[in-house]
């Protein structure tokens, strides 16, 4: 099970599903909280949630996605991994929909997309994550295209935590 969250609920929801591993996803001013498990059940990647170059912010590069896309290859599935980031709207949903595309190779990244919606109606996965993990998982901009068509989410300060089938 996947589960996402914003920051502020991640701590309890790690601690009362037993998460596993943990990714979290953080402006670069936001310091990165430890939740009990060794480093490389921990994956830290600091960045703004922006999808293009701005003065002043730092954007995902490629080196983060991949990273993120080789620390969820670690994942045996065994226990939950909680993906968090700030609101737990953008950068999360979009290393959440990697995940669903990673471990489900087969399925249609359209079908995922509207799961990953179905799932929370305020998910708005940052486009510039996924361009980079669409890549990397030689999906040919279905990812990409399939996040544009389930569109901005609804509008909201902090995303409801909610649930992902890892398979």
């Amino acid at each position: 099970m996947i589960i996402v969250s914003s920051l502020s609920r991640a701590p309890d929801l790690v601690s009362q599903h037993g998460a596993s591993h943990v990714v979290s996803l953080l402006g670069p001013e936001t310091p990165h909280r430890d939740f009990g498990l060794t480093e490389h059940r921990h994956l830290k990647l600091s960045f703004h949630d922006i999808i293009q170059p701005a003065d002043g912010f730092s954007a995902p590069r490629a080196a983060d996605a991949e990273r993120l896309v080789g620390f969820l290859g670690t994942w045996d599935r065994g226990a939950p991994m909680l993906i968090h980031c700030w609101a737990g709207i953008s950068r999360s949903t979009a290393a959440a929909y990697t995940a669903m595309c990673l471990f489900r190779p087969k399925a249609d990244e359209e079908e995922l997309a509207f799961e990953l919606r179905s799932a929370s109606p305020s998910a708005t996965p940052n486009r510039l994550i996924v361009s980079f993990t669409d890549s990397l998982l030689g999906r040919q901009g279905r990812m990409l295209r399939a996040i544009e068509l389930i569109g901005r989410g609804e509008e909201a300060f902090e995303g409801e935590p909610f649930y992902l089938k890892a398979d």
